[in-house]
Formats: structure tokens, sequence, C-alpha cells
């Protein structure tokens, strides 16, 4: 309920969505200012959740030159694979960069923008329930980069005819396949 003067308003769909589309800082910043080159990293990964197999892909954009890097791995799940692509992607970066990550990852995206990251390094590496965070490992390597690259973030809807985001996903796919 809305107090009247309040300046708090509950978020329609709408707002929702158009919140998706802005780019997004995380809420992890280097410690000082990143003037370096400003590149682009699409990510995605893909996962056959009945036998474990799964793949990654990114690409990175910078001007006119692009990195495309994928890869796999058994036994793993699908926000395995989002958080694997996104780290490679960064990783792969030689000096801090201020990136922009296109993703259709929500999980992935809020963890950075809505500090969901913070919260569960407050409170012990649990999530709100009191259960324990799954894939610490690549949460904690991705804070890392976090902490050398300035990072945003824009949501793209999966499977909705973005071509970079269509690429990253069919690369995915291909290398899942490969570990049949």
């Amino acid at each position: 309920m809305t107090r009247p003067g309040s300046r708090f308003r509950p978020r329609s769909a709408k707002d929702t969505a158009a919140r998706d589309r802005l780019p997004l800082k995380s809420v992890i910043q280097p410690a000082t200012p990143v003037s370096g080159q400003r590149v682009t990293l699409f990510s995605d990964g893909a996962c056959d959740t009945t036998k474990g197999h799964g793949g990654w892909a990114t690409i990175l954009r910078y001007g006119e030159h692009e990195l495309v890097l994928s890869g796999n791995e058994r036994d793993t799940t699908n926000n395995r694979m989002e958080l694997r692509g996104l780290l490679e992607g960064l990783q792969a970066l030689r000096r801090p960069c201020q990136v922009q990550v296109v993703t259709d990852s929500q999980y992935l995206r809020k963890a950075f923008t809505d500090s969901w990251i913070t919260g569960w390094m407050r409170n012990g590496w649990k999530t709100a329930s009191r259960e324990p965070v799954k894939n610490q490992d690549l949460w904690e390597a991705l804070i890392d980069q976090a902490r050398t690259h300035e990072l945003t973030f824009v949501w793209v809807k999966g499977h909705a005819g973005h071509s970079e985001n269509e690429r990253v996903d069919e690369l995915a796919v291909q290398e899942r396949k490969k570990l049949r």
C-alpha cells in the first residue's frame, strides 16, 4: 500500500521490462575507475539436464574486432554454464575494461545488479533461505573479475531474435552436443 505523497510506487510489469533493457551497473566495482577500452560481451550457457552435459559460449567485441570462445563440461547445470560463459570472456581480457555484458540470464544479471552477491557474502555464502549458494567457486571468480573490470549488464529475452544472443546460444548448444 502506498501512502499519499510517498515517492514509492509498486513496479508494474511494464516498468520491470523497461528496466531490464537499460544498462545496469554491477554493485561490485573496481577500486579505481576503469578508463580502458569499451568491450561488449555476449554470453550464454546450455545444458542437457538429463545427462548433465553443458556448453558455454561468449563473444567479445571491441570496435571491429571480435573474439569467440566456447567450451563444455560434464556433470553440470545450465546456471553453471551461464556463469562459465561470462567468466571465460572476462578472463580473456588482458587489461581492465569497461564491459557491457549482454545476457538472457536474469539469474546472472540480478546477482550483480540487485545486490544478491553482496547479500550472499554478508550471509556467509547462504541464500535468503539459509541454503548454501550454488556455484560459489564461479561467483568468487566473477567477483574478482568485477573488481578488475567495470561491468554493466543488459538483459535480452532469449530466443527472441537478438542476433548475438542467438549466436552464443547456438555455439553453447553445439558445445553441449559434443559430449554425447
